[in-house]
């Protein structure tokens, strides 16, 4: 099984041990993983932001890069999220483009739904010294969630790492604040979600606060950090699930 990696600019600028991690628990499951190096962005910025004609090059770009490959994988749900739910409005009028998607949208998934639905994951690496041991709470993001149907296979696959236990927060469905460019033009309003959200997770008594999505991630982890809080950890599901923490 031949699997294109999309694996977002954030990951790549930001966080790209994610994107490692990706690779790994993709490679277990018994993947050949490919990663195009000319990817960048999937479009969502711009297309959040009201420029479709530079979304619509971003998302033509992606269909070039990736359309061979027997399934296409990303580890984030607002970014998989952009491309089955929002390229068709992008390629309106576009027929030919319109066509191409239609043939690789059934072949696009979130990281942990063709984790736990494609390829059945079983068994997770193990795990690497002195990786993450103790209690979790897992936020769903809203794109993965509304847009992808991503929130049973998360926590299935959790269920799998050993010495890891679950506590659900209060309103993990509920959103963290972030929103891409809604956190810049609504800062006040953002800023309060996101102090919902912290307080659910203190509220929680987990040691670690994990998710799906880097945008929600650094939301909650620099808001976290900025009111005191050193200790609370935040990870990627995919670090968790395959032992790199």
């Amino acid at each position: 099984m031949r699997v294109g990696l999309f694996v977002t600019c954030l990951i790549d600028v930001m966080r790209p041990e994610i994107g490692f991690s990706a690779i790994k628990l993709l490679e277990s499951a018994g993947c050949e993983v490919v990663v195009p190096a000319s990817q960048t962005c999937c479009g969502q910025p711009a297309y959040s932001g009201g420029n479709k004609a530079a979304a619509r090059e971003l998302a033509e770009k992606f269909l070039n890069e990736f359309e061979s490959f027997d399934y296409i994988v990303i580890p984030s749900g607002s970014c998989g999220g952009t491309i089955k739910t929002h390229y068709d409005d992008l390629f309106a009028g576009h027929p030919a483009l319109l066509e191409r998607l239609a043939k690789i949208k059934s072949r696009v998934y979130e990281l942990t739904d063709f984790l736990a639905t494609v390829v059945n994951l079983q068994t997770l690496p193990p795990p690497t010294a002195g990786s993450f041991k103790g209690t979790i709470t897992y936020h769903d993001s809203c794109s993965g969630l509304r847009e992808l149907g991503v929130q049973n296979q998360p926590r299935e696959l959790l269920a799998k790492r050993a010495g890891v236990e679950l506590k659900e927060m209060d309103e993990a469905r509920v959103c963290c604040g972030f929103g891409g460019t809604f956190a810049v033009k609504y800062g006040d309003i953002s800023t309060a979600i996101v102090d919902d959200k912290c307080a659910n997770i203190h509220a929680s008594g987990a040691d670690a606060v994990v998710l799906g999505d880097l945008g929600c991630m650094l939301n909650i982890e620099g808001r976290l950090r900025r009111t005191g809080d050193t200790k609370t950890r935040v990870l990627h599901v995919a670090q968790v699930l395959s032992g790199d923490v």
